[in-house]
């Protein structure tokens, strides 16, 4: 088993943004502001903002979080061609 070298700080980044877009995305399919959404997640508006900007290393807590309030999957697919 070849060892793969470790994703860099703009690969991280670039998904981060990724992932931040669709879950606004998925917000404004909603109808929800980042207010509303943070109310209802009782966190800050900061929060929900810094993570749509990709500015926030989203966890796993707040990402099924966010699939549970906007009502979207979440799944994990291998790459192919790498």
């Amino acid at each position: 088993m070849n060892k793969k070298s470790s994703p860099t700080g703009p690969y991280i980044q670039e998904n981060r943004e990724k992932i931040g877009q669709q879950i606004r995305t998925f917000r404004e399919k909603k109808g929800y502001s980042q207010e509303e959404l943070a109310e209802i997640m009782e966190v800050n508006r900061s929060t929900i903002s810094k993570i749509e900007t990709g500015k926030f290393a989203i966890t796993i807590d707040y990402l099924v979080t966010f699939a549970w309030y906007l009502d979207f999957d979440i799944s994990i697919q291998e790459k192919w061609g790498r």
